[in-house]
């Protein structure tokens, strides 16, 4: 049993005795004194030690890691330095090089592989995975392992890699961990401690540069935090600026009145809205207030691609300029360092020109949007000083080393991928991380423009909390599974799940719920007492009033499943052009379907209803069957996101003459009436011999409170049983589809087994069964591209590519095919209870094929456009490098030599261009 792991909450005394020889030496280099923090970390690693280190943005956790790798070179081992993403590792890798020469450190990411033996060596997390899976030579002599960013094993898609090199690392390899501050660190640092052994979790809330908060209300900057008065009252909590609430609150009150004014001229009823007469300050001018308060460079967030476009638009628009005659000549020749190698006659394409314009004036945008080679550009003039004002999504905020003296949040909502939600403590707190340069200013600020829905208290709290938990997105996989058993077998793979952050967190949230059970089981029998004891009269009539009851739920729930089954099938055959009515709610009377949708389990067709209101709708809308009360012609194309559009139609709805049924829905008989069962119980009731007794209703009561309390008690059971072991449960599942599929025979890896072992992919399992069934052979390179691009791709845009279409006979057929296995394999995973492999996309099949054939830049972007509109550079070199990697996949894992070959020669068809520059 492990000893509890040892907590350090810095600042605290460090004694300058404590230090080991190697600290000395390796602190004697660095041109700063180290901090209590640092300190600590180092004297634990020096002692034999793992360490946790959680830290603020910017607060030099990576000094530590350093520190492993100086330990590593000093006693003639190995260290691995792992980074969640290329960029890191490309940067990391350029640091460690400058400081200990390239004979000393080397780089392995999925794009290269330099100096891949040598002592020090940089690599992203997945490399590492898949060097524990292979058992790679390289492991021995390993000695410690740093992994930067190591919060990352929340990300949803990524996250289980960095379990997995946790869990499977040799024990006698140190693990220095370095993370962002997060609220349960020491829920993490127990774990680490459980599965690693002596692991010493430092924790360091303090910001190396002091951040302070603001609001910029028109154009006056305000404190958003009244530090005088929670001087004076430390016990006060919270204090908002008092100048700023007396501002907010006289604005109001002028909107009032003016808005009164303005209506009472316009001759309205009423007043007008002061939210829709607001206009917020131009981006030109927070730029120049920022730059006239001192506070560039600055990153303003955005939460869109499109946003941040749009507002170095408008500030090219202005007059604003930031850089002098000597700044501009230092950052062409940037410029020129990273896009010398771009092909000429791509440059206007990819907006080459306005995007240097930008920069020569010390503007950029930053997104995922953007050509690798354009972002690192803006990344090194940033750092540089050089380009002063960065529009900017939140990626940004995730790992790249880019703080600013001035953070700036336009929105404090952003959209998750599902709804438009606001910024939770821990994503505030992120984002904000980015103000204040270490070394260069003295203090960090963070920006949140006013606006009419902004509440200056709710923005107090949400800067002032620091809740940001670490949440494990663990789970086992296809790819995963296999490379287990083949490992160590069923048994201790198993055992491994169990040891998994996930399961941890799982098994620590059902504590309370067993205190619950135990408490309701001595109530259950206080209460049984009450009712006779077991066997006896009342307690027998107490179940047979909750067999009625319970009867009578499921006949109700089974009535509403009817009605609801009914509902969806009615919207499932409805066809464009159909007229229907909508009986109840907000959008009730006709509506028009302008898209169906022939989903069997949720069909949500597309409908513009008299009002002019246009959305999709559920079954949850019709209490009764929806039924085409009349057709009507619709045009070819209906754009129904503009009011123009929208209106016409409804105007010619409403010219049809159908109207809506009247009248009250139609009554329908429940299904209790006619179930015997439930009729059996009810006589048997009436004839029980407490039926009759006087304190019957007394009794029933305590019945009641027994019954309630016993299914409360059963489903707890259930939530208890459903999550102790619920990883290991997920495991057996897996391997049985994986059995039934021949993967896996008699307990061990088959020759199929191993090659999907080999495929890190999010559908492993389909491209391994397209390999497997010979659907992709055959291929010439560009078709080979073309159909495997199908598993990698993700269109932005919800609705996918449901019709199989492709550029030649072959790609039709073998997509055709693909679709097939997915469809079997996701029928197999419904019947096993396992999360579905996600659905193929063809939207980007015609651009990788005219790309791999060698067409131009320009027709592959729009090839691969959606709704008229091209897809970016920026993604299109990156889903182009998603591509690379898993056709390197399949030369390295396929049977058939013509596909080892055929994926070999579309690499390097594909390879070429925009996708060859800057492949960092």
């Amino acid at each position: 049993m492990p000893n509890p792991a040892r907590i350090i909450r810095t600042p605290s005394e460090v004694s300058i005795d404590t230090r080991g020889p190697q600290l000395e030496a390796f602190a004697a280099e660095l041109s700063f004194p180290l901090d209590p923090f640092q300190v600590q970390s180092c004297v634990a690693l020096e002692n034999g030690h793992g360490v946790l280190v959680c830290a603020p943005t910017g607060a030099g956790k990576t000094v530590v890691g350093e520190f492993a790798v100086h330990l590593a070179l000093a006693a003639g081992t190995k260290c691995f330095y792992t980074t969640p993403i290329k960029a890191l590792s490309n940067q990391k890798f350029a640091d460690l090089t400058a400081r200990y020469g390239r004979g000393s450190v080397g780089l392995l990411t999925g794009d290269q592989s330099i100096n891949p033996d040598a002592p020090v060596v940089v690599m992203t997390t997945e490399v590492l995975r898949n060097m524990l899976y292979a058992s790679s030579t390289a492991l021995r002599g390993l000695a410690f392992v740093v992994m930067d960013e190591v919060h990352f094993l929340a990300d949803r898609f990524r996250g289980a890699v960095w379990e997995e090199v946790i869990l499977h690392l040799p024990e006698d390899v140190r693990l220095v961990s370095l993370s962002a501050t997060v609220s349960n660190a020491e829920e993490f640092g127990a774990w680490m401690e459980t599965v690693r052994g002596n692991t010493t979790i430092v924790v360091d809330e303090t910001r190396p540069i002091p951040l302070w908060q603001h609001i910029l209300v028109g154009k006056r900057m305000f404190d958003l935090f009244d530090t005088k008065a929670q001087a004076g009252r430390p016990n006060a909590g919270v204090v908002v600026d008092q100048e700023l609430v007396r501002h907010l609150k006289q604005k109001r009150a002028l909107e009032r009145s003016g808005s009164w004014e303005q209506s009472g001229r316009s001759g309205g009823r009423g007043r007008s809205n002061p939210r829709q007469n607001f206009r917020p300050v131009s981006r030109p001018d927070v730029i120049a207030k920022l730059d006239d308060e001192g506070l560039l460079p600055a990153i303003t967030f955005i939460f869109s691609r499109a946003g941040c476009d749009a507002a170095l638009n408008q500030c090219l628009r202005s007059r604003l300029e930031l850089t002098t005659p000597e700044q501009v000549e230092e950052i062409s020749s940037v410029i020129a360092k990273h896009t010398a190698e771009l092909p000429k006659a791509d440059l206007d394409v990819l907006g080459y020109w306005e995007w240097r314009d930008a920069l020569e004036r010390g503007l950029a945008a930053h997104h995922a949007g953007m050509l690798p080679a354009f972002r690192h550009t803006v990344e090194e003039l940033f750092v540089k000083g050089l380009v002063r004002a960065v529009f900017a999504t939140e990626t940004l905020a995730l790992g790249i080393n880019m703080p600013a003296r001035t953070v700036v949040l336009e929105r404090l909502v952003k959209y998750n991928g599902e709804t438009h939600a606001d910024l939770t403590p821990g994503e505030y707190t992120q984002l904000t991380g980015r103000a204040g340069r270490r070394g260069i200013d003295v203090e960090g600020h963070a920006v949140v423009l006013w606006h009419p829905d902004l509440d200056a208290t709710e923005v107090a709290g949400l800067a002032s909390t620091r809740t940001y938990p670490l949440r494990s997105s663990f789970r086992p996989g296809y790819n995963m599974t296999i490379n287990l058993i083949d490992r160590m077998g069923a048994d201790d793979s198993r055992a491994l799940l169990e040891r998994s952050f996930a399961q941890f967190q799982a098994d620590k949230s059902v504590v309370g719920a067993v205190r619950g059970i135990d408490r309701n089981v001595r109530d259950l029998e206080q209460l049984r007492e009450e009712l006779g004891g077991d066997g006896s009269e009342y307690l027998e009539y107490a179940q047979l009033r909750e067999r009625i009851r319970a009867r009578e739920r499921l006949l109700a729930q089974q009535g509403r499943t009817d009605t609801r089954g009914a509902a969806v099938a009615a919207l499932t055959v409805l066809r464009r052009g159909d007229v229907i009515a909508i009986p109840a709610g907000r959008r009730s009377g006709l509506a028009v379907v302008l898209e169906s949708d022939g989903d069997t389990g949720d069909p949500r067709p597309l409908v513009l209803t008299e009002d002019k209101w246009a959305g999709r709708i559920s079954a949850a809308a019709f209490p009764s069957p929806a039924e085409a009360l009349g057709r009507m012609r619709l045009p070819k194309h209906v754009d129904h996101r503009t009011a123009r559009a929208r209106k016409d139609l409804a105007s010619a709805l409403r010219s049809t003459g159908i109207t809506a049924p009247s009248g009250r829905r139609r009554k329908h008989s429940s299904p209790a009436a006619d179930d015997r069962e439930l009729a059996t119980l009810r006589r048997a009731l009436r004839s029980h011999p407490c039926h009759t007794w006087p304190n019957r209703d007394q009794l029933a009561r305590v019945g009641e409170r027994y019954s309630r309390l016993a299914r409360e008690t059963e489903s707890m059971r259930q939530k208890v049983s459903a999550t102790t072991n619920s990883l290991a449960r997920t495991f057996d599942r897996i391997l049985a589809l994986l059995g039934e599929r021949g993967y896996i025979a008699a307990g061990a890896v088959t020759e199929d087994g191993r090659r999907l072992g080999r495929i890190y992919s999010e559908s492993d399992l389909l491209v391994s069964e397209c390999l497997r069934q010979g659907l992709w052979a055959g291929l010439a390179p560009e078709e080979l591209a073309a159909v495997a691009s199908s598993v990698v791709f993700e269109s932005r845009q919800e609705g996918g590519y449901p019709m199989v279409t492709g550029p030649t006979t072959a790609v039709r057929h073998a997509l055709t095919g693909t679709l097939r296995v997915w469809g079997e394999l996701r029928s197999d995973e419904v019947r096993h209870k396992l999360p579905l492999t996600r659905d193929p996309d063809l939207g980007f099949v015609a651009a990788i094929y005219n790309w791999a054939r060698g067409e131009p830049l320009v027709d592959a972007l729009i090839a691969a456009g959606d709704r008229g509109k091209a897809l970016s550079a920026g993604d299109f070199v990156r889903w182009c490098r998603q591509v690379i990697d898993l056709l390197d996949q399949l030369h390295n894992t396929a049977e058939d030599p013509q596909i080892r070959g055929a994926a070999a020669k579309a690499v390097r068809a594909i390879r070429r261009g925009v996708v060859a520059v800057d492949a960092a």
